[in-house]
């Protein structure tokens, strides 16, 4: 049974819906069928909320409180019959986002570097500047995207909402992340020089 326990079933079946929530909502929407796939998506959002309660880690309570919003919109879509309210889900995941690493700023450490730490216990000071900068720069990102995560919604026109929550806000996520892998690498050279 432990075995059954140990498949990552559930966080790739969650991981994979919160990728996947612009095309669905899109999809249920032009096809008139939310009616079967929100419960279907409330119960995939419980059970990601139930399993990371076993995590550890600085982005644990980001999961279940992403994980309980979802839940709260599908569930409010349901009842009220009004699936207006799932666009506004990618607005909440980037607000619970920006008050995480907006609020690690005015902590001793913001939450790169509490990330950081968790590969390298020890960082030197230009690092550890270098962490604060970064997270900044994700909180600027997330005010951005959100805003127009937001005009989108409210705008309620599904083809754009679907193009900029479902594609472009996730090609400028990968391009910031990959463009901080490739300046912490040059960082870590010149360090290291």
């Amino acid at each position: 049974m432990s075995g059954a326990r140990s498949l990552p079933v559930v966080p790739l079946l969650t991981g994979l819906l919160l990728l996947a929530w612009p095309f669905l909502i899109w999809f249920g929407l032009a096809h008139n069928s939310l009616r079967w796939l929100l419960p279907l998506m409330a119960l995939l959002l419980f059970l990601r909320f139930h399993q990371s309660r076993g995590q550890a880690g600085p982005l644990r309570v980001v999961t279940q409180v992403v994980a309980a919003a979802g839940i709260t919109l599908c569930i409010a879509s349901y009842l009220l019959k009004t699936h207006q309210l799932l666009l506004f889900y990618p607005v909440v995941v980037n607000s619970v986002m920006l008050a995480v690493f907006g609020g690690s700023l005015w902590s001793t450490m913001p939450i790169i570097e509490r990330l950081a730490r968790l590969r390298e216990r020890e960082l030197p000071e230009t690092a550890v500047r270098y962490t604060r900068r970064v997270t900044q720069i994700w909180c600027a990102f997330f005010i951005i995207n959100g805003g127009i995560a937001l005009f989108t919604a409210l705008y309620g026109d599904m083809p754009l909402w679907t193009l900029w929550n479902g594609m472009i806000s996730y090609l400028l996520m990968g391009t910031l992340m990959a463009g901080e892998w490739l300046v912490r690498r040059q960082v870590i050279k010149r360090d290291t020089q």
